[in-house]
């Protein structure tokens, strides 16, 4: 087993716990639904969670398949999994905890946890970027990551994700939300697009 596949045994299981419970969430919510109201702004919110915890399983095969096993690693895999799980788990309401006959509407569970939601992604990711920061600063080779369409992704996101955190003003959370979310969305295409240019994949032959 190398270092990096020991490493995401347990990167890989907490990102997993984050998956399952987004998805689970869905799911109680879509068994409740008489007496959910399900509004736009929660399953958007979803969407751009779900993306997002796609982009980090990615970001660990870039960035840390090269890594040396080290238990500072560990640690650092831990903090940032874990708090993507609780942005995760806070997506959805518990609608087994709202008792069976309380009416539940999403876009007021959005309203109430949005910031705990976008703050938890933020400081996902602000933590790979330092990470990635500190290295850049160590070795030039990291240093080259550091385009100038990365560095603008970076500050898209950053600035869409504070602002749908912590704005007081509804529409302009809304369109932090809208823009964040199509910038990602428009990653996943252009990844695809890329992949499709690349003449996608042979089957697999051979015994």
């Amino acid at each position: 087993m190398s270092a990096f596949e020991f490493f995401f045994s347990f990167y890989g299981l907490l990102l997993g716990l984050s998956v399952a419970e987004l998805v689970g969430g869905f799911s109680r919510v879509l068994h409740e639904r008489h007496r959910v109201r399900f509004g736009w702004l929660t399953p958007l919110l979803a969407v751009f969670v779900a993306a997002d915890l796609a982009t980090f399983w990615n970001q660990a095969w870039r960035f840390f398949r090269g890594a040396p096993f080290n238990p500072a690693l560990l640690l650092i895999g831990l903090v940032i999994a874990a708090t993507f799980y609780v942005a995760a788990s806070v997506t959805f309401p518990r609608v087994t905890a709202e008792g069976v006959n309380t009416r539940i509407d999403l876009d007021d569970h959005f309203w109430a946890h949005r910031r705990v939601v976008f703050g938890c992604v933020l400081a996902a990711n602000a933590m790979v970027w330092a990470l990635l920061g500190l290295l850049a600063l160590a070795d030039p080779a990291w240093a080259a990551f550091w385009t100038p369409r990365l560095l603008i992704g970076v500050a898209i996101f950053a600035i869409c994700t504070a602002t749908a955190a912590f704005a007081p003003s509804r529409p302009v959370v809304i369109g932090a939300l809208l823009v964040v979310l199509a910038y990602t969305l428009w990653n996943m295409v252009r990844a695809g697009a890329i992949l499709i240019a690349d003449g996608a994949w042979l089957p697999a032959t051979g015994a």
